[in-house]
C-alpha cells in the first residue's frame, strides 16, 4: 500500500497505561464513524506497515487503541509520532457536489477566467482551513469557506473563487 493510496486518519501522540495501549489523536470529522476500525497502517521509517486492532476506545478526538502484538511499554514507546493511515478506498461515498479534502489537491484555481495557480495542500490552522495554491513557486493562501468557492469541480481538476478585495494584493510585489 502506498501512501499516495490512502489518508491520514490521524497520530499517535503517547502511550497509556504498561500493556502497550497508545493513544491517538483523530484527524477526521466524524471520530465515532471508526468506532468498529479492524486495522490501520502505521508509517514506519516511511512505509506503510499494517497494524490489527484489538480495542479501540473513542472519546472525542482521541482514540485510546490496543494493538495486536504490542503488549508492552517499551513496543508502545516504538509507535509515538507515527501516523496512521487507511486505504480511500475505505471513504464512504459522498453526495454529488460534495467532496473530500484531499480531491482538492492538484486542482486548479481560478478567479473568474485568471488561473492563480495549482492547490498544492490543505493547510488546517486551529480549526481554520486553507488552500494553499502555488502560483509560480510563490504560495497563495485562500480560506477554504463555501463563500469563496463557487464551483468545484473534482473530475476536470478545477476550482472558481470569488476571493474578497485585497487578498490577492498582498502577494504581489
Amino acid at each position: 500500500m502506498k501512501q499516495t493510496d490512502c489518508y491520514q486518519l490521524g497520530e499517535v501522540i503517547k502511550t497509556h497505561g504498561l500493556k502497550g495501549e497508545v493513544s491517538i489523536l483523530l484527524d477526521v470529522d466524524f471520530p465515532d464513524e471508526y468506532q468498529n476500525l479492524e486495522s490501520v497502517f502505521l508509517e514506519q521509517s516511511g512505509k506503510l506497515v499494517p497494524f490489527f486492532i484489538d480495542t479501540i476506545q473513542i472519546n472525542g478526538k482521541k482514540a485510546l487503541v490496543q494493538f495486536e502484538d504490542i503488549q508492552s511499554l517499551d513496543d508502545a514507546k516504538e509507535l509515538i509520532k507515527s501516523k496512521l493511515f487507511l486505504s480511500l478506498s475505505s471513504l464512504p461515498k459522498l453526495e454529488q457536489g460534495q467532496y473530500y479534502f484531499h480531491e482538492l489537491i492538484g486542482c486548479n484555481v481560478y478567479e473568474g477566467h485568471t488561473q492563480l495557480g495549482e492547490i498544492a495542500q490543505i493547510i488546517d490552522l486551529n480549526g481554520n482551513q486553507l488552500i494553499s495554491v502555488d502560483n509560480k513557486g510563490k504560495e497563495i493562501l485562500i480560506p477554504l469557506k463555501d463563500e469563496l468557492l463557487i464551483t468545484v469541480d473534482i473530475e476536470n481538476k478545477k476550482v472558481v473563487v470569488n476571493l474578497p478585495d485585497g487578498l490577492l494584493d498582498i502577494y504581489n510585489d
